[in-house]
């Protein structure tokens, strides 16, 4: 029932079981996070991704395609990807990169979109999952580990068969 808790201190995850048993899960999440964004389309999340590449990764190598992608699954624990494709253009080696991110990322709060976002901009720059990558994310974003924690339980709350329905979009 908590898959996406495992490496969580037992305290912790004993909340969360009351939390989910008691069914108060969701008013939790609803409590902490009002609304949805406004980004529906693969030209907003483009536009909102280049904004936080240009921000915090000037030096990065661009990015050629970032979009919303249905066929991601939380199952396989794919929120969003990362790819460089590689191609020879005459004498010279082209690197393209993308970002896609799962389409359940259209209807959260902003600050999920936001998390997935920097995670994935970060592994332009630290491919594995080590300290120099965590500490890329919260460059990028501070309450990077809060907002991943909050959205592992709102995984676990639609793992639970509930859905949460958030107030207006903003941004």
């Amino acid at each position: 029932m908590l898959k996406y808790l495992q490496g969580y201190p037992s305290e912790t995850l004993a909340k969360v079981q009351q939390l989910v048993e008691e069914q108060r899960l969701g008013e939790l999440l609803l409590k902490k996070y009002k609304t949805t964004h406004s980004i529906q389309s693969d030209t907003a999340l483009f536009d909102y991704v280049q904004a936080l590449k240009s921000e915090h990764l000037r030096s990065a190598d661009p990015l050629s395609k970032v979009c919303f992608d249905s066929k991601l699954h939380v199952i396989a624990h794919a929120l969003g990807t990362h790819t460089t494709v590689s191609r020879v253009q005459g004498n010279k080696l082209k690197a393209k990169r993308e970002i896609r991110v799962a389409t359940l990322f259209r209807d959260t709060p902003p600050e999920f979109l936001k998390m997935i976002a920097v995670h994935e901009l970060a592994h332009i720059k630290e491919k594995a999952h080590d300290k120099a990558f965590y500490k890329l994310c919260t460059y990028m974003e501070p309450d990077y580990h809060q907002f991943e924690f909050d959205l592992r339980l709102y995984l676990t709350h639609l793992d639970s068969g509930e859905k949460l329905v958030w107030g207006q979009a903003t941004m």
